[in-house]
C-alpha cells in the first residue's frame, strides 16, 4: 500500500527535477547564446572604432610624407639650380657633377636619387620657384609628369583638374597625353584669352552643356587602327566594354544609363538611341550619337529628335533640358553652320580620334583660333 502511495510522488519528483534541470540548461544556453551575440556586437563595435582610427591617421601620415618628400625635393632642386646660376656648376661639367652627386646620395640614402631624379628636382624647383608647390594636394609623381609641361597656364589647369577629379599619376598622364587642355579650348570653336585663363586658374567648370566638350575625343584605349573600317555597332560595344575610360574621356559628372535605347513613335515605329548618359552636374540627360562617316545634315534631325522626345517623355520637372551630342569622324565648317544654326535644343558635334592627337597640331590650331578672335 505505501509503495502503491508513494510511487507516483516520487515518479512526478524525479521528472520535475529532471524537467528543471532541462529548463536550466536550456536558460544557460539562452544566456550563452546572447552572451556571444552581445560580445560579437562589441567586437564589431571595437573593430569599427579602431580601423576608422587607423584609416584616418594612415592618411596622415602618407599627407605628411608626402608633404615631406615633396617639401625634400624642392630643396635639392633649389641647390643645384643655385649652384649653377652661381657659376659652380659649369655647363660642360653638369652631367659629370650630377652622376657624382648621385652616386654619393644614392650610397647613403638609398633609391630616388638618380640623375634623372636630380634633373627632375632641378626642374621642379625651376617650375614653381615663384610659387609655392601645391605640396599636400599632389604627389611628387604627378609633379614628375606636370614639370615637363612648359606652358605655365596648361600647368596650372592640370594640377586644379588633378585636385578636383582627384586624378591618379596615370589618369593625369594618359590626360596630358591626349591634350585635354587643347581640346577643350577647340571644344566651341571660339577660344579667347579669357577662356584660357578661366581653364587655368579653375579647372574645367561645367555651368552649360557646352562646357561638357571636347574636339576632339580620343578613344585610344580601344585599341583600334585608325585606317581599319568598323561598323558603328562595334565600335559602340567597344566603347561599353571600355566603359571605365569611356566615361573618364567623356569628363565629369557622367552616368552610365544604357544603349540602344528605344524610342517608339507613330505606328510602332522604333528608333534607337546608340548612347544614353545622365550628367550629375548638368542635371540632364547626354544622348550620344555614333557615326563612323563625316558629319550630316541628316544626324541632326534624327538627334533633333531625340532631344525632343527626351525632353517631353523622360526627364523629370527637376532635370534641365536634354543635351544631344553627335560623335563623328569629320565636321565642314558649313554644314556644321547650316546643320546646326537655329536649333532651340542643345545639339552639339564634335569628332573622334582612335588615336593620342599630335600635341604640336592642336596648339597651332589653338594658337589660329586665338589670332582669329583677337
Amino acid at each position: 500500500m505505501l509503495l502503491q502511495y508513494w510511487l507516483p510522488i516520487l515518479v512526478h519528483y524525479i521528472f520535475a527535477d529532471e524537467s528543471a534541470k532541462i529548463r536550466k540548461e536550456k536558460l544557460m544556453q539562452t544566456n550563452t547564446l546572447e552572451e556571444v551575440k552581445n560580445n560579437d556586437i562589441l567586437i564589431n563595435d571595437m573593430y569599427n572604432q579602431i580601423s576608422d582610427i587607423i584609416t584616418n591617421n594612415k592618411n596622415k601620415m602618407i599627407y605628411q610624407i608626402n608633404n615631406t618628400l615633396v617639401e625634400n625635393n624642392f630643396m635639392i632642386g633649389k641647390i643645384i639650380v643655385e649652384n649653377e646660376q652661381n657659376g659652380n656648376i659649369r655647363a660642360e661639367y653638369g652631367k659629370e657633377i650630377l652622376n657624382k652627386l648621385s652616386k654619393k646620395l644614392t650610397n647613403k640614402f638609398g633609391s630616388g636619387y638618380s640623375r634623372s631624379g636630380l634633373q627632375n628636382m632641378r626642374l621642379f624647383y625651376d617650375k614653381y620657384k615663384n610659387c609655392q608647390p601645391l605640396a599636400g594636394n599632389l604627389s611628387w609623381s604627378h609633379y614628375c609628369y606636370l614639370i615637363y609641361i612648359d606652358d605655365d597656364d596648361e600647368r596650372k589647369f592640370y594640377e586644379n583638374e588633378c585636385i578636383n577629379s582627384k586624378w591618379s599619376k596615370r589618369e593625369l598622364k594618359r590626360q596630358i597625353d591626349s591634350s585635354l587642355f587643347q581640346r577643350l579650348l577647340l571644344s566651341d570653336g571660339k577660344t579667347n584669352k579669357q577662356k584660357v585663363l578661366e581653364l587655368s586658374k579653375e579647372g574645367q567648370i561645367i555651368n552649360n552643356p557646352i562646357d561638357i566638350l571636347k574636339e576632339p575625343y580620343v578613344f585610344e584605349f580601344l585599341g583600334i587602327k585608325e585606317n581599319k573600317p568598323i561598323l558603328e555597332s562595334d565600335l559602340e560595344k567597344s566603347l561599353i566594354n571600355h566603359l571605365s575610360a569611356f566615361l573618364m574621356e567623356l569628363g565629369k559628372g557622367f552616368m552610365y544609363v544604357g544603349n540602344q535605347i528605344r524610342i517608339t513613335l507613330d505606328n510602332n515605329t522604333h528608333y534607337y538611341v546608340d548612347l544614353v548618359f545622365y550628367n550629375k552636374i548638368l542635371r540632364s540627360y547626354i544622348l550620344i550619337d555614333l557615326k563612323i562617316d563625316d558629319m550630316k545634315p541628316e544626324y541632326v534631325g534624327q538627334m533633333n529628335m531625340y532631344v525632343n522626345y527626351y525632353n517631353k517623355e523622360v526627364k523629370d520637372e527637376f532635370d534641365n533640358e536634354t543635351v544631344g551630342i553627335i560623335l563623328c569622324t569629320g565636321k565642314k565648317g558649313v554644314t556644321m553652320e547650316y546643320a546646326l544654326g537655329g536649333l532651340s535644343n542643345n545639339i552639339f558635334a564634335s569628332t573622334y580620334t582612335y588615336y593620342i592627337p599630335n600635341k604640336n597640331e592642336l596648339i597651332n590650331e589653338v594658337e589660329k583660333v586665338l589670332a582669329g578672335n583677337k
